[in-house]
């Protein structure tokens, strides 16, 4: 039975299974979920086989909010060897089938993290073995998703036990996993930094930074304090106002770009329409959130925000929706165009993040 096998975050599968069921179902397509709780791992097994790959055509990847990566089956379960695991994967594979790369694949756990190092190490020969098979191909140039084509997906449940299936090129995470792995700077206050540049790699095309993410825009944070995403606002040279009742760091201080307001965020609103970036990750209920930056997008204030919606206990899907749909009904009432998309990053935790901007 094929399957499209999709990546969360551990303890969120739930969320994702409801997602993936309910967009589905939309597109008239049916299965049944069987979820890997703490595993960050769902699958949906599909009905009809031929579902898997008209699914992932006509779903963007971009629209699942609890989604980090997916791919869909190519057959049941590979038991592996003690030895000889190569030829095994080998032998599982159609060699008229051909793919543009290949990812290594665990679940999200700390025996994930362990097999980790048994897939970096079987890599090299498997990737020699399907190049010389021509199943993966042999370009010299650096892979470009955009070009399209397919990925093929290796998912290491132990290291006996592994899912082979593929994702395509165009509507997959770049990341093994989903999971951007990225550096944090010494420099920034708080490690929130990382979810605001998690959120500009993911929310805006590279070939657009040089004209959305660029120096001498202004930008406002709410709830900045002590200046995590502050900080990612002054590394692209832009002047930050950041309004928050707690100190912020000294070292943006001095910076001379940014101008500290000891204010409430529910409060503040700029003299000027000259804001381009609102950023925000108060700590508040997300109904009050969602209705505060559609306001500021609605009347002008900003020109883009991302901010974050924090998740209750129970019901976070049901939640989000609402959150979001109240966004998107106030858009609507205005008659405007708009982008709205939410992901739960892999740097969030309880929340989710989302990008909103009037086109």
């Amino acid at each position: 039975m094929t399957a499209i096998v999709l990546y969360c975050r551990p303890g969120f599968e739930k969320e994702c299974g409801a997602e993936i069921q309910e967009k589905a179902s939309w597109n008239e397509m049916y299965g049944y979920l069987e979820l890997k709780k703490n595993q960050g791992l769902v699958f949906f097994h599909l009905h009809d086989p031929l579902h898997g790959e008209a699914l992932m055509q006509k779903l963007p990847l971009k629209r699942l909010i609890f989604t980090r990566q997916w791919f869909v089956t190519l057959h049941e379960k590979v038991d592996l060897p003690d030895y000889n695991r190569v030829e095994a994967i080998m032998e599982s594979l159609d060699s008229e089938w051909q793919y543009d790369d290949l990812r290594m694949e665990t679940p999200d756990t700390n025996e994930g993290k362990e097999l980790s190092k048994f897939c970096r190490k079987l890599a090299v020969p498997l990737r020699q073995s399907l190049r010389k098979a021509n199943i993966l191909t042999s370009k010299k140039d650096v892979f470009d998703a955009r070009q399209g084509g397919a990925v093929l997906h290796a998912l290491f449940l132990s290291g006996q036990e592994l899912i082979l299936g593929y994702s395509l090129a165009h509507n997959s995470s770049p990341h093994v996993m989903g999971i951007p792995r990225l550096k944090f700077p010494s420099q920034a206050p708080s490690r929130s930094t990382l979810k605001l540049d998690e959120a500009f790699l993911y929310f805006i095309p590279r070939d657009e930074w040089d004209t959305r993410l660029t120096s001498g825009m202004n930008a406002v944070d709410l709830g900045s304090a002590p200046g995590g995403r502050t900080y990612q606002l002054v590394r692209r040279g832009m002047m930050v106002t950041a309004i928050d009742n707690g100190p912020m760091a000294e070292s943006l201080m001095e910076t001379g770009q940014v101008k500290h307001k000891m204010m409430d965020g529910f409060k503040y609103l700029p003299r000027k329409k000259n804001v381009y970036w609102l950023v925000c990750d108060m700590i508040e209920k997300p109904q009050r959130v969602a209705k505060l930056m559609s306001e500021w997008l609605l009347n002008g204030y900003c020109k883009e925000a991302i901010f974050n919606l924090k998740l209750p206990m129970k019901g976070r899907f049901q939640q989000v929706n609402e959150d979001l749909q109240s966004i998107k009904d106030a858009f609507s009432e205005h008659q405007v165009k708009y982008e709205l998309y939410a992901k739960h990053l892999y740097y969030d935790r309880e929340e989710i993040t989302v990008h909103a901007r009037l086109i």
